[in-house]
């Protein structure tokens, strides 16, 4: 799939790389099965280099920050990853002293960001202080929590076109922001950095709503268990999906190692061993049920790797 020369020519430009790894050590959820390369780019510069060699070859890739919004097959995959964990570098602007103007690489944790900026107390991304991803990801499915989205903050990202191997800066227009997604989930855009905009506000109000937030997520998620998080979309406003499976009385059910959480019944963690098979038949199954009940359809809101 790499030949020798691309792997020493991918290494020279500052990439790491390593063969015949198992995607379960690089994802929440502890499942995934064996790729034939994951690179590791050392540098943006290395980054933007591997994805325009593996385009150019017609290579198939996928792109994983820090894995915690994907169900990936325990079969053997048949494409190359790319791993944005050393893109984590960050430019601070200030303006008028009471605004900053924060520019983040791909792979900075939204969590680290969010505790980072409020010891100097800036406020707008207290929501994310406990979403366990990166910006990459979290930009890409525009996350949120606690009535707190990336749209809220996000001033402009720059992207790298695959379709003409150019780097583009896309406004916050220009993303299509919705719930749970962008405009990155439909095109050619790889996302290299975004900047967000950051309001000076009263560290004890900034601190207050931290500690709120990390305390409300500790006692009403699993978080310290195996997941890739919210497991459905809200298919409306006013229909709350973890709810509603508890009131089918499914809290606690289990397909193979797979099982709805007894905590929070929006999400399904891995009882230890559970499959992508377990998984899947267990999303199917709820799926079904909720149709049936009450003619909903559910969507997935973790990506599908096979």
């Amino acid at each position: 799939m790499i030949s020798e020369d691309l792997k020493l020519s991918l290494y020279a430009e500052g990439c790491d790389i390593k063969q015949n790894e198992f995607l379960k050590y690089y994802t929440s959820f502890r499942i995934g099965g064996l790729v034939p390369y994951i690179l590791f780019p050392k540098t943006l510069n290395a980054f933007i280099n591997a994805l325009s060699q593996l385009v150019k070859r017609s290579i198939p890739f996928r792109i994983i920050g820090q894995g915690t919004n994907l169900i990936v097959s325990d079969e053997p995959l048949k494409f190359v990853v790319l791993s944005t964990k050393y893109l984590n570098k960050m430019n601070f602007e200030e303006k008028n002293n009471m605004d900053l103007i924060v520019e983040a690489q791909s792979g900075v944790s939204l969590s680290t960001l969010s505790f980072l900026l409020s010891e100097d107390g800036y406020s707008g991304l207290e929501f994310a202080c406990g979403i366990p991803g990166s910006v990459g990801g979290g930009v890409y499915m525009n996350a949120g929590a606690y009535d707190g989205e990336m749209k809220d903050v996000v001033v402009e990202t720059t992207v790298l076109d695959l379709k003409d191997g150019k780097i583009k800066t896309l406004n916050k227009c220009d993303l299509e922001f919705g719930y749970r997604t962008s405009i990155l989930q439909k095109g050619s855009f790889v996302l290299l950095s975004t900047k967000f905009l950051l309001k000076k506000d009263d560290l004890k109000r900034i601190k207050s709503k931290l500690i709120d937030f990390s305390i409300r997520r500790w006692e009403k998620q699993p978080i310290d268990l195996p997941s890739a998080g919210s497991i459905f979309k809200r298919p409306k406003p006013d229909f709350f999906v973890g709810t509603t499976i508890e009131n089918l009385g499914l809290k606690g059910f289990s397909i193979g190692e797979a099982q709805i959480s007894t905590k929070h019944a929006g999400f399904i963690i891995n009882k230890g061993n559970a499959t992508f098979n377990d998984v899947i038949l267990l999303i199917e199954y709820v799926k079904r049920i909720v149709k049936d009940k009450y003619n909903v359809d559910l969507q997935v809101e973790p990506e599908i790797w096979e």
